[in-house]
């Protein structure tokens, strides 16, 4: 027999295609994972947007109040947010450091936000003072922890 010949070949025996359908059990096992992980997650987005409903209606009330209104309206966000006993009684000096310690910021201590007593009892500060309080006052909102 001559190395060179080619007559005696045959050709290759293919393995026959595999249908589409129905998938392996290993794809059954991910689809199903990854619809729990989808459910999951629609779950923890709602509710999300559920504890985070006082922060949106504390940001359009303060778009819409005078700023003599700014105090009350935080206030009323961090009663929503924190125990009564801890939140209600708080004024001057004391409710400007809760809302610094809570925001972690230094706004109200020492920043733009300080006026917001000053406005709630009717107190005269120029309009820029008070365009920045209410700023203050939105990045608290947004930016607060329990």
């Amino acid at each position: 027999m001559n190395p060179a010949d080619l007559s005696n070949l045959r050709d290759l025996a293919l393995l026959p295609e595999l249908p589409f359908w129905p998938p392996a059990p290993g794809w059954w096992i991910v689809a199903v994972a990854a619809l729990a992980a989808m459910v999951i997650l629609a779950i923890a987005a709602a509710v999300r947007r559920r504890r985070n409903a006082y922060r949106r209606e504390a940001l359009r009330l303060l778009d819409a109040v005078e700023p003599g209104g700014i105090s009350t309206v935080l206030k009323r966000a961090a009663l929503a947010a924190w125990p009564r006993e801890e939140v209600a009684a708080l004024t001057g000096a004391d409710w400007l450091a809760f809302l610094d310690r809570t925001g972690r910021t230094t706004a109200f201590g020492n920043g733009d936000g300080r006026h917001i007593e000053t406005l709630a009892f009717g107190g005269v500060v120029d309009a820029d003072a008070a365009d920045a309080a209410r700023i203050a006052a939105r990045a608290w909102v947004r930016g607060h922890r329990c």
